[in-house]
């Protein structure tokens, strides 16, 4: 018997390593597919879309904030991976009837990080695990040196739209657009995606760069133009949400389109 701890405190006992294993969480699955572990997957979301083919070779068990719990039970996971804010915790209690729940909490890169030292652990592929962690600290030095000497731009990023809604304080987002010298105007707001009144951005800010996000909102050319004329001629930016809010493999080519768009703000209007 083995006990582990997950990101928000909860100890799990295993009698054994996991072979049938429920991922809750799209950019968790990606993570546990690219581990070498797609064989022990079971069961994931609607949502977990990388790599595609999962969708049509596991099955489907709901999304992120509705799951089908009979489902879960007749999959007989030795474990069930969650996320403390993509999973209600009403969500993690009941499925811990059915099975061992690991919650992970990620608000850091190093969160993340260390989300995947422990699944390494908890799944006995660690040497993957360390070479992924490697392959994530390698690109972010090469990012962050590509980021030398560059200003940071007053930035909002956008995610939502009736009520429009932002990236506040203590999300992963927000970490990543450290990494891109973007200034969250909106970091100071209370809670972590706080809605905001799109007419008060100039004195509220006044970005210079508006982010919108292609998940969960899926935004369009009229919104670009709307948010546009509430600034002061912010260079409006249509992103992939993915790159900025799926941690775990994911990160290896979010460093690459970081660079990407990097270039694309520094183009002229």
């Amino acid at each position: 018997m083995k006990t582990y701890t997950d990101q928000t405190g909860h100890t799990l006992t295993l009698s054994a390593t996991p072979k049938r294993i429920v991922s809750l969480v799209p950019s968790q699955t990606e993570l546990l597919f690219d581990l070498g572990l797609e064989d022990s997957l079971v069961g994931i979301t609607k949502f977990c879309v990388h790599p595609y083919h999962l969708k049509s070779t596991k099955k489907i068990i709901g999304g992120t904030k509705k799951v089908h719990y009979e489902k879960i039970r007749l999959l007989q996971p030795d474990i069930i991976i969650a996320n403390k804010e993509e999973n209600t915790e009403e969500i993690v209690n009941s499925l811990r009837e059915i099975a061992p729940v690991w919650t992970s909490d990620i608000i850091t890169l190093q969160d993340s990080l260390d989300m995947i030292t422990e699944f390494g652990k908890l799944f006995s592929v660690r040497t993957a695990a360390a070479q992924w962690i490697d392959k994530i600290n390698y690109a972010l030095a090469d990012f962050q040196k590509f980021m030398e000497g560059k200003e940071w731009l007053k930035t909002a990023y956008f995610i939502w739209k009736e009520p429009y809604m932002v990236v506040g304080k203590e999300t992963f987002i927000n970490e990543m657009m450290k990494l891109n010298h973007f200034s969250n105007i909106y970091e100071e707001r209370e809670g972590r995606y706080p809605e905001v009144i799109v007419q008060k951005m100039r004195i509220q800010g006044d970005p210079e760069v508006v982010l919108l996000s292609s998940e969960p909102y899926p935004f369009k050319d009229e919104d670009a133009f709307e948010l546009g004329r509430h600034t002061h001629h912010a260079k409006t930016v249509f992103v992939d949400g993915e790159m900025f809010s799926w941690y775990g493999s994911r990160m290896v080519k979010a460093f690459a389109y970081f660079k990407q768009l990097q270039e694309r703000i520094e183009e002229p209007v």
